[in-house]
């Protein structure tokens, strides 16, 4: 699969070959939806809470006999059913939405979601930016390269790069992510990618098919077998 690549004014200058191995993989939408939930749970912060009828404030007493009222059996003023009392299986603040995926299905959802995009056409590529900083000069840039200014834009680079960061910060929409740093929620919800200089041999190494078969799983060390020391046979002593 090719791409088009452009330069840091934003004249074509040609075409290059995306691995296979990342941007050319089967897809697996349901790994995908499982890898942007982990995401999206995550992040998620437990705010909300409602007190329960032991936590709402209120007397203890019974509020009338339990017969010969012809009313309910009530028991407590902080009872769920009663104006003011607590909430019944209300939202908790020490409620815990974190989630665990293991590393080779996150690797496999990303490279599921970059073949996606690739097959929608929105990845280019870009040979280097300027280290100078002006937001002029990169909106500039913008109008010349084959994106939709204002839609979500993702800039991938290889390595920390505040020259490309500091431009873009006032423009809205626009992202700049390291490729180590890649994940399946920013790169479905860009409209378009663009990997900056040698950033998609960057991914390649970390999140490649070939990647993953390379790294071999940590084996622990063979405990040492414990030292035995040798008993003394008892001595046998003979009666005088």
């Amino acid at each position: 699969m090719k791409i088009d690549v452009y330069s840091a004014t934003g004249t074509k200058k040609g075409t290059r070959d995306l691995p296979e191995g990342l941007f050319g993989t089967r897809v697996n939408m349901d790994l995908m939806h499982q890898a942007v939930m982990l995401q999206q749970s995550n992040r998620r912060s437990p705010i909300a809470h409602a007190k329960s009828r032991a936590e709402v404030q209120g007397s203890t007493k019974k509020s009338y006999d339990q017969k010969h009222t012809g009313r309910a059996r009530r028991g407590s003023v902080r009872s769920p059913l009663l104006r003011g009392g607590g909430k019944a299986f209300g939202p908790k603040k020490n409620a815990n939405f974190t989630k665990e995926m293991p590393r080779a299905m996150r690797h496999a959802a990303l490279r599921s979601c970059l073949s996606v995009q690739a097959k929608n056409g929105v990845i280019f590529g870009l040979e280097g930016y300027p280290e100078t900083i002006k937001t002029k000069a990169f909106h500039d840039l913008l109008k010349k390269l084959p994106v939709q200014i204002g839609r979500r834009l993702l800039f991938v680079v290889p390595e920390k790069h505040d020259a490309l960061w500091m431009s873009s910060r006032n423009v809205p929409r626009v992202k700049i992510l390291r490729a180590a740093y890649l994940n399946p929620e920013d790169v479905l919800l860009a409209k378009s990618i663009v990997f900056v200089g040698d950033s998609v041999e960057k991914a390649e190494t970390i999140f490649g098919e070939t990647a993953e078969k390379t790294k071999t799983p940590k084996t622990s060390e063979p405990k040492k077998a414990a030292k035995t020391s040798a008993k003394k046979p008892a001595s046998s002593s003979k009666p005088s």
